[in-house]
């Protein structure tokens, strides 16, 4: 059996989280709030985010600590340095010819206990 690998090469960053779609979206999250997004199968990294803090947070707490896709695998779910969960979702507006895909965090309304 012979082994093959690939490199991903993210921005000089600890990377603490991964995951991957049917689509082969793969995401890689870092310590520096950073969130790439490649092709699987071809190692093209398509899109960069950089997750914004939530207002009084330092800018130092915007790391990604975990990352998953929900079931329709249209939506990105991360946990983040400054305490948030957050969901990324696709941009319905985007077209292969208007690459980066423009992924956002999808607004929710906050409830106070």
């Amino acid at each position: 059996m012979g082994t093959s690998s690939k490199i991903f090469q993210d921005n000089n960053a600890v990377i603490n989280t991964l995951a991957v779609n049917s689509d082969g979206v793969l995401v890689s999250g870092a310590d520096n709030g950073t969130i790439h997004m490649w092709d699987w199968r071809t190692g093209y990294n398509f899109q960069r985010i950089h997750a914004a803090v939530q207002p009084g947070s330092l800018d130092s707490e915007s790391g990604l600590f975990a990352c998953v896709f929900d079931q329709s695998e249209s939506r990105l779910i991360t946990a983040e340095a400054d305490k948030t969960m957050k969901v990324y979702k696709e941009d319905d507006t985007a077209t292969e010819e208007s690459h980066p895909v423009n992924w956002k965090p999808e607004i929710l309304k906050r409830k106070r206990f």
